[in-house]
Protein backbone atom coordinates (compact mmCIF):
# COMPACT_ATOMS: atom_id res chain seq x y z
CA UNK A 1 0.00 0.00 0.00
CA UNK A 2 2.88 2.39 0.70
CA UNK A 3 5.42 1.10 -1.78
CA UNK A 4 7.61 3.99 -2.92
CA UNK A 5 7.10 5.96 0.32
CA UNK A 6 10.28 6.67 2.28
CA UNK A 7 10.16 7.33 6.02
CA UNK A 8 13.04 8.76 8.06
CA UNK A 9 12.59 7.71 11.69
CA UNK A 10 14.58 9.55 14.37
CA UNK A 11 13.07 7.86 17.39
CA UNK A 12 13.76 5.36 20.16
CA UNK A 13 11.99 2.88 22.46
CA UNK A 14 8.61 1.55 21.24
CA UNK A 15 5.90 4.22 20.90
CA UNK A 16 7.06 6.00 17.74
CA UNK A 17 9.20 3.16 16.32
CA UNK A 18 6.06 1.00 16.42
CA UNK A 19 4.55 3.46 13.93
CA UNK A 20 7.55 2.89 11.68
CA UNK A 21 7.02 -0.86 11.94
CA UNK A 22 3.40 -0.49 10.82
CA UNK A 23 4.45 1.69 7.87
CA UNK A 24 7.09 -0.91 6.96
CA UNK A 25 4.41 -3.62 7.14
CA UNK A 26 2.41 -1.51 4.67
CA UNK A 27 5.33 -1.37 2.25
CA UNK A 28 7.19 1.84 3.09
CA UNK A 29 10.98 2.07 3.11
CA UNK A 30 11.62 3.00 6.73
CA UNK A 31 15.12 4.20 7.59
CA UNK A 32 15.83 4.12 11.31
CA UNK A 33 18.36 6.75 12.40
CA UNK A 34 20.35 5.68 15.47
CA UNK A 35 23.23 7.25 17.35
CA UNK A 36 26.50 5.68 16.14
CA UNK A 37 27.62 4.66 19.64
CA UNK A 38 24.55 4.11 21.79
CA UNK A 39 21.91 3.19 19.22
CA UNK A 40 18.31 2.81 20.27
CA UNK A 41 18.34 2.14 24.06
CA UNK A 42 15.61 -0.43 23.46
CA UNK A 43 18.39 -2.71 22.22
CA UNK A 44 19.71 -3.02 25.77
CA UNK A 45 16.50 -3.94 27.59
CA UNK A 46 17.02 -7.70 27.49
CA UNK A 47 20.51 -7.41 28.99
CA UNK A 48 19.19 -5.27 31.87
CA UNK A 49 17.04 -8.09 33.20
CA UNK A 50 13.90 -5.95 32.83
CA UNK A 51 12.57 -8.41 30.25
CA UNK A 52 13.31 -12.06 29.60
CA UNK A 53 15.42 -12.97 26.62
CA UNK A 54 14.22 -15.52 24.11
CA UNK A 55 17.50 -17.24 23.45
CA UNK A 56 19.39 -15.08 21.00
CA UNK A 57 16.31 -13.11 19.87
CA UNK A 58 15.75 -9.61 21.26
CA UNK A 59 12.00 -9.50 20.69
CA UNK A 60 11.80 -6.02 22.24
CA UNK A 61 13.76 -4.84 19.20
CA UNK A 62 12.22 -7.17 16.63
CA UNK A 63 8.56 -6.25 17.22
CA UNK A 64 8.77 -2.43 16.76
CA UNK A 65 11.64 -2.44 14.24
CA UNK A 66 11.12 -5.33 11.83
CA UNK A 67 11.27 -4.47 8.15
CA UNK A 68 13.37 -1.31 8.60
CA UNK A 69 16.89 -0.32 7.63
CA UNK A 70 19.26 1.22 10.19
CA UNK A 71 21.79 3.98 9.67
CA UNK A 72 24.09 5.25 12.41
CA UNK A 73 24.19 9.08 12.38
CA UNK A 74 25.30 11.50 15.08
CA UNK A 75 22.89 14.33 14.33
CA UNK A 76 24.75 16.55 16.83
CA UNK A 77 27.77 16.44 14.53
CA UNK A 78 27.52 19.01 11.68
CA UNK A 79 28.46 16.42 9.09
CA UNK A 80 25.99 13.95 10.59
CA UNK A 81 23.20 16.52 10.47
CA UNK A 82 24.07 17.21 6.84
CA UNK A 83 23.65 13.49 6.10
CA UNK A 84 20.27 13.51 7.83
CA UNK A 85 19.19 16.48 5.75
CA UNK A 86 20.13 14.64 2.56
CA UNK A 87 17.97 11.74 3.72
CA UNK A 88 15.11 14.13 4.46
CA UNK A 89 15.35 15.68 1.01
CA UNK A 90 14.48 12.29 -0.51
CA UNK A 91 11.84 11.30 2.06
CA UNK A 92 8.06 11.53 2.27
CA UNK A 93 7.78 11.33 6.07
CA UNK A 94 9.92 12.46 9.00
CA UNK A 95 9.02 10.64 12.21
CA UNK A 96 10.34 11.51 15.67
CA UNK A 97 9.68 11.32 19.40
CA UNK A 98 12.25 13.90 20.47
CA UNK A 99 10.89 16.64 22.70
CA UNK A 100 10.22 20.03 21.03
CA UNK A 101 13.21 21.69 22.67
CA UNK A 102 15.55 18.92 21.62
CA UNK A 103 14.26 19.07 18.05
CA UNK A 104 14.94 22.80 17.93
CA UNK A 105 18.45 22.48 19.39
CA UNK A 106 19.38 19.67 17.01
CA UNK A 107 17.91 21.34 13.95
CA UNK A 108 15.22 18.73 13.32
CA UNK A 109 12.15 20.78 14.23
CA UNK A 110 9.35 21.32 11.70
CA UNK A 111 10.83 24.51 10.28
CA UNK A 112 14.32 23.04 9.81
CA UNK A 113 13.08 19.84 8.19
CA UNK A 114 10.61 21.69 5.96
CA UNK A 115 13.42 24.02 4.86
CA UNK A 116 15.04 20.95 3.24
CA UNK A 117 11.80 19.35 2.02
CA UNK A 118 8.69 21.56 2.02
CA UNK A 119 6.41 18.68 1.06
CA UNK A 120 7.43 16.25 3.79
CA UNK A 121 4.89 14.93 6.31
CA UNK A 122 6.28 15.70 9.76
CA UNK A 123 5.01 13.27 12.41
CA UNK A 124 5.77 13.30 16.12
CA UNK A 125 4.70 11.28 19.12
CA UNK A 126 4.79 12.73 22.60
CA UNK A 127 3.51 12.20 26.10
CA UNK A 128 1.09 14.96 27.01
CA UNK A 129 0.67 16.98 23.79
CA UNK A 130 2.58 19.82 22.14
CA UNK A 131 0.81 22.61 24.04
CA UNK A 132 0.49 23.41 27.71
CA UNK A 133 2.95 23.56 30.59
CA UNK A 134 4.01 19.92 30.19
CA UNK A 135 4.72 19.89 26.47
CA UNK A 136 8.44 19.53 27.22
CA UNK A 137 7.95 16.76 29.76
CA UNK A 138 9.07 13.29 28.74
CA UNK A 139 6.79 10.31 29.11
CA UNK A 140 6.44 6.56 28.93
CA UNK A 141 3.13 4.81 28.37
CA UNK A 142 2.92 3.53 31.95
CA UNK A 143 2.70 7.16 33.09
CA UNK A 144 0.96 9.15 30.35
CA UNK A 145 -1.25 6.45 28.83
CA UNK A 146 -1.98 4.05 31.68
CA UNK A 147 -1.89 6.11 34.86
CA UNK A 148 -2.71 9.66 33.81
CA UNK A 149 -5.56 8.87 31.40
CA UNK A 150 -7.58 7.04 34.07
CA UNK A 151 -7.07 3.50 32.76
CA UNK A 152 -5.16 2.28 35.83
CA UNK A 153 -7.87 3.57 38.18
CA UNK A 154 -10.59 2.04 36.02
CA UNK A 155 -8.98 -1.40 36.39
CA UNK A 156 -8.33 -1.14 40.11
CA UNK A 157 -10.16 -3.81 42.08
CA UNK A 158 -13.18 -2.69 44.03
CA UNK A 159 -11.50 -3.85 47.28
CA UNK A 160 -9.12 -0.90 47.10
CA UNK A 161 -5.94 -2.85 46.40
CA UNK A 162 -3.10 -1.36 44.34
CA UNK A 163 -4.01 -0.54 40.73
CA UNK A 164 -2.63 -3.07 38.24
CA UNK A 165 0.63 -2.45 36.43
CA UNK A 166 0.44 -2.12 32.68
CA UNK A 167 1.88 -4.86 30.51
CA UNK A 168 5.01 -3.87 28.53
CA UNK A 169 4.45 -1.29 25.76
CA UNK A 170 0.66 -1.71 26.02
CA UNK A 171 -0.05 1.94 25.25
CA UNK A 172 3.00 2.36 23.02
CA UNK A 173 1.80 -0.08 20.38
CA UNK A 174 -1.66 1.49 20.30
CA UNK A 175 -0.06 4.91 19.99
CA UNK A 176 2.22 3.72 17.20
CA UNK A 177 -0.70 2.31 15.25
CA UNK A 178 -2.48 5.64 15.68
CA UNK A 179 0.50 7.59 14.37
CA UNK A 180 0.70 5.32 11.32
CA UNK A 181 -2.96 5.96 10.56
CA UNK A 182 -2.42 9.71 10.89
CA UNK A 183 0.54 9.57 8.52
CA UNK A 184 -1.48 7.60 5.97
CA UNK A 185 -4.23 10.24 6.10
CA UNK A 186 -1.66 13.02 5.66
CA UNK A 187 -0.18 11.24 2.64
CA UNK A 188 -3.64 10.97 1.08
CA UNK A 189 -4.20 14.72 1.50
CA UNK A 190 -0.79 15.50 0.04
CA UNK A 191 -1.51 13.24 -2.92
CA UNK A 192 -4.88 14.91 -3.58
CA UNK A 193 -4.15 18.55 -2.81
CA UNK A 194 -0.37 18.93 -2.62
CA UNK A 195 -0.75 20.21 0.93
CA UNK A 196 1.33 18.48 3.58
CA UNK A 197 0.67 18.17 7.33
CA UNK A 198 2.16 17.93 10.79
CA UNK A 199 0.84 14.79 12.51
CA UNK A 200 0.70 14.77 16.32
CA UNK A 201 -0.23 11.87 18.60
CA UNK A 202 0.16 11.83 22.39
CA UNK A 203 0.02 8.87 24.74
CA UNK A 204 -2.38 10.79 26.97
CA UNK A 205 -4.82 11.31 24.09
CA UNK A 206 -4.62 7.63 23.10
CA UNK A 207 -5.40 6.66 26.69
CA UNK A 208 -8.36 9.03 26.83
CA UNK A 209 -9.60 7.58 23.54
CA UNK A 210 -9.39 4.03 24.92
CA UNK A 211 -11.28 5.07 28.06
CA UNK A 212 -13.67 7.43 26.26
CA UNK A 213 -16.94 6.12 27.69
CA UNK A 214 -15.67 6.26 31.27
CA UNK A 215 -14.20 9.73 30.72
CA UNK A 216 -17.40 11.11 29.23
CA UNK A 217 -19.68 9.36 31.70
CA UNK A 218 -17.75 10.58 34.73
CA UNK A 219 -17.60 14.12 33.41
CA UNK A 220 -21.33 14.14 32.74
CA UNK A 221 -22.07 12.75 36.22
CA UNK A 222 -19.49 14.89 37.98
CA UNK A 223 -17.98 11.89 39.78
CA UNK A 224 -15.74 8.93 38.92
CA UNK A 225 -17.47 6.08 37.17
CA UNK A 226 -17.94 3.13 39.54
CA UNK A 227 -15.50 0.26 39.30
CA UNK A 228 -16.81 -3.01 37.98
CA UNK A 229 -17.98 -5.33 40.75
CA UNK A 230 -18.45 -8.72 39.17
CA UNK A 231 -20.71 -9.83 42.03
CA UNK A 232 -23.20 -7.07 41.10
CA UNK A 233 -22.94 -6.86 37.31
CA UNK A 234 -26.22 -5.55 35.92
CA UNK A 235 -26.28 -8.33 33.32
CA UNK A 236 -25.13 -11.60 34.90
CA UNK A 237 -24.38 -13.12 31.49
CA UNK A 238 -21.99 -10.31 30.59
CA UNK A 239 -19.47 -11.34 33.22
CA UNK A 240 -16.52 -13.62 33.94
CA UNK A 241 -16.71 -17.00 35.70
CA UNK A 242 -14.19 -19.43 37.18
CA UNK A 243 -14.13 -23.04 35.98
CA UNK A 244 -13.37 -26.19 37.99
CA UNK A 245 -9.69 -26.06 37.01
CA UNK A 246 -9.23 -22.40 38.03
CA UNK A 247 -9.51 -21.01 34.52
CA UNK A 248 -11.90 -18.27 33.45
CA UNK A 249 -14.57 -17.76 30.81
CA UNK A 250 -15.93 -14.39 29.71
CA UNK A 251 -19.57 -14.29 28.64
CA UNK A 252 -20.74 -11.39 26.46
CA UNK A 253 -24.44 -12.16 26.10
CA UNK A 254 -25.66 -8.61 25.53
CA UNK A 255 -28.98 -9.94 24.24
CA UNK A 256 -29.47 -11.88 27.41
CA UNK A 257 -33.04 -13.10 26.82
CA UNK A 258 -31.94 -14.57 23.50
CA UNK A 259 -28.95 -16.43 24.91
CA UNK A 260 -30.08 -17.36 28.43
CA UNK A 261 -31.94 -20.53 27.26
CA UNK A 262 -28.99 -21.85 25.25
CA UNK A 263 -26.66 -21.28 28.20
CA UNK A 264 -28.99 -23.18 30.52
CA UNK A 265 -29.20 -26.06 28.04
CA UNK A 266 -25.42 -26.13 27.56
CA UNK A 267 -25.03 -26.31 31.33
CA UNK A 268 -27.62 -29.10 31.66
CA UNK A 269 -29.59 -26.83 33.97
CA UNK A 270 -33.11 -26.65 32.49
CA UNK A 271 -34.39 -25.89 35.98
CA UNK A 272 -32.96 -22.37 35.66
CA UNK A 273 -35.32 -21.70 32.78
CA UNK A 274 -38.26 -22.25 35.10
CA UNK A 275 -36.89 -20.15 37.95
CA UNK A 276 -38.98 -16.93 38.02
CA UNK A 277 -35.99 -15.01 39.46
CA UNK A 278 -34.09 -15.60 36.21
CA UNK A 279 -36.88 -15.84 33.63
CA UNK A 280 -36.25 -12.45 31.96
CA UNK A 281 -33.51 -9.85 31.67
CA UNK A 282 -35.45 -7.66 34.10
CA UNK A 283 -35.74 -10.50 36.61
CA UNK A 284 -32.06 -11.37 36.29
CA UNK A 285 -31.21 -7.73 36.90
CA UNK A 286 -33.45 -7.58 39.95
CA UNK A 287 -31.93 -10.78 41.33
CA UNK A 288 -28.45 -10.33 39.87
CA UNK A 289 -26.57 -11.34 43.01
CA UNK A 290 -28.44 -14.63 43.23
CA UNK A 291 -28.08 -15.21 39.48
CA UNK A 292 -24.34 -14.58 39.54
CA UNK A 293 -23.93 -16.88 42.55
CA UNK A 294 -25.85 -19.61 40.73
CA UNK A 295 -23.74 -19.18 37.60
CA UNK A 296 -20.58 -19.35 39.71
CA UNK A 297 -21.69 -22.79 40.90
CA UNK A 298 -22.62 -23.78 37.35
CA UNK A 299 -19.23 -22.91 35.86
CA UNK A 300 -17.30 -24.30 38.82
CA UNK A 301 -18.77 -27.73 38.07
CA UNK A 302 -16.73 -28.29 34.90
CA UNK A 303 -13.23 -27.68 33.57
CA UNK A 304 -12.40 -25.16 30.89
CA UNK A 305 -12.04 -27.88 28.25
CA UNK A 306 -15.47 -29.24 29.16
CA UNK A 307 -16.96 -25.78 28.86
CA UNK A 308 -15.31 -25.24 25.48
CA UNK A 309 -17.09 -28.39 24.30
CA UNK A 310 -20.42 -27.41 25.87
CA UNK A 311 -20.40 -23.84 24.50
CA UNK A 312 -18.90 -24.62 21.10
CA UNK A 313 -22.12 -24.35 19.11
CA UNK A 314 -24.12 -21.70 20.92
CA UNK A 315 -24.76 -18.31 19.29
CA UNK A 316 -23.84 -16.24 22.33
CA UNK A 317 -20.38 -14.69 22.32
CA UNK A 318 -17.89 -16.05 24.86
CA UNK A 319 -14.15 -16.62 25.13
CA UNK A 320 -11.72 -18.25 27.55
CA UNK A 321 -9.22 -16.01 29.30
CA UNK A 322 -6.17 -17.23 27.42
CA UNK A 323 -2.58 -16.84 28.49
CA UNK A 324 -0.23 -15.03 26.13
CA UNK A 325 1.28 -18.39 25.24
CA UNK A 326 -2.13 -19.79 24.35
CA UNK A 327 -2.90 -16.68 22.30
CA UNK A 328 0.38 -17.17 20.44
CA UNK A 329 -0.90 -20.59 19.35
CA UNK A 330 -4.54 -19.59 18.78
CA UNK A 331 -5.76 -21.42 15.65
CA UNK A 332 -7.51 -18.28 14.40
CA UNK A 333 -4.26 -16.33 14.73
CA UNK A 334 -2.54 -19.03 12.67
CA UNK A 335 -5.29 -19.21 10.05
CA UNK A 336 -5.20 -15.46 9.50
CA UNK A 337 -1.44 -14.98 9.55
CA UNK A 338 -1.37 -12.81 12.66
CA UNK A 339 2.08 -14.04 13.72
CA UNK A 340 4.28 -14.03 10.61
CA UNK A 341 7.82 -15.31 10.93
CA UNK A 342 11.06 -13.54 10.16
CA UNK A 343 14.53 -15.05 10.03
CA UNK A 344 17.00 -13.69 12.59
CA UNK A 345 20.76 -13.47 12.05
CA UNK A 346 21.50 -17.20 12.01
CA UNK A 347 18.46 -17.98 9.87
CA UNK A 348 16.30 -19.19 12.75
CA UNK A 349 12.64 -18.31 12.17
CA UNK A 350 11.04 -16.16 14.84
CA UNK A 351 7.45 -14.88 14.95
CA UNK A 352 6.42 -11.25 15.33
CA UNK A 353 2.89 -9.92 15.70
CA UNK A 354 1.51 -8.47 12.48
CA UNK A 355 0.07 -4.97 12.53
CA UNK A 356 -3.71 -5.41 12.63
CA UNK A 357 -4.77 -4.21 9.18
CA UNK A 358 -4.87 -6.52 6.17
CA UNK A 359 -5.38 -5.40 2.59
CA UNK A 360 -7.07 -7.39 -0.18
CA UNK A 361 -7.58 -10.33 2.20
CA UNK A 362 -3.84 -11.01 2.33
CA UNK A 363 -1.92 -11.49 5.59
CA UNK A 364 0.79 -8.94 6.30
CA UNK A 365 4.12 -10.10 4.91
CA UNK A 366 6.88 -8.80 7.17
CA UNK A 367 9.77 -8.25 4.80
CA UNK A 368 12.74 -8.63 7.12
CA UNK A 369 13.92 -8.89 10.72
CA UNK A 370 14.83 -5.78 12.69
CA UNK A 371 18.12 -4.30 11.45
CA UNK A 372 21.31 -4.46 13.41
CA UNK A 373 22.61 -1.20 14.85
CA UNK A 374 23.73 0.82 11.82
CA UNK A 375 23.55 -2.26 9.61
CA UNK A 376 22.68 -0.33 6.45
CA UNK A 377 24.77 2.79 6.94
CA UNK A 378 27.05 2.27 3.98
CA UNK A 379 24.31 1.11 1.61
CA UNK A 380 22.12 4.12 2.42
CA UNK A 381 25.03 6.56 2.06
CA UNK A 382 25.80 5.10 -1.36
CA UNK A 383 22.14 5.61 -2.33
CA UNK A 384 22.47 9.25 -1.27
CA UNK A 385 25.38 9.72 -3.67
CA UNK A 386 28.37 9.49 -1.33
CA UNK A 387 31.43 7.75 -2.68
CA UNK A 388 33.65 5.45 -0.62
CA UNK A 389 36.13 8.20 0.17
CA UNK A 390 33.31 10.38 1.45
CA UNK A 391 31.94 7.55 3.54
CA UNK A 392 35.38 6.89 5.00
CA UNK A 393 35.71 10.55 5.94
CA UNK A 394 32.31 10.55 7.68
CA UNK A 395 33.25 7.44 9.63
CA UNK A 396 36.62 8.86 10.61
CA UNK A 397 34.97 12.00 11.97
CA UNK A 398 32.47 9.83 13.94
CA UNK A 399 29.57 11.53 12.15
CA UNK A 400 28.26 8.11 11.10
CA UNK A 401 28.69 4.52 12.19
Amino acid sequence: MLEGIRVVELAAWTFVPAAGAVLADWGADVIKVEHPVTGDPQRGLVSTGMVEGAGHVNYFVEQPNRGKRSIGIDVRHPDGLAVLYRLVEQADVFLTNLLPGSCARLGVDVESIRARNPGIVYARGHGQGVRGEEAERGAYDLAAYWARSGIAAAYTAADGDYPPLQRPAFGDVMGGLTIAGGIAAALVRRERTGETAVVDVSLLNVGLWNLAFDVLGSRAAGRPTPRFDRARMTNPVANVYRTADDRYIYLVFLQSDRHWPELCRAADRPDLLDDPRFATAEARFEHRRECIEELERVFAAHSLDEWKHRLAHIDGVWAPAQTALEAAHDPQAAANGYLPEVAVDDGTPFPVVASPVQFDEEPIAVRARAPGHGEHTEAILLELGFDWDGIAALKESAAVL
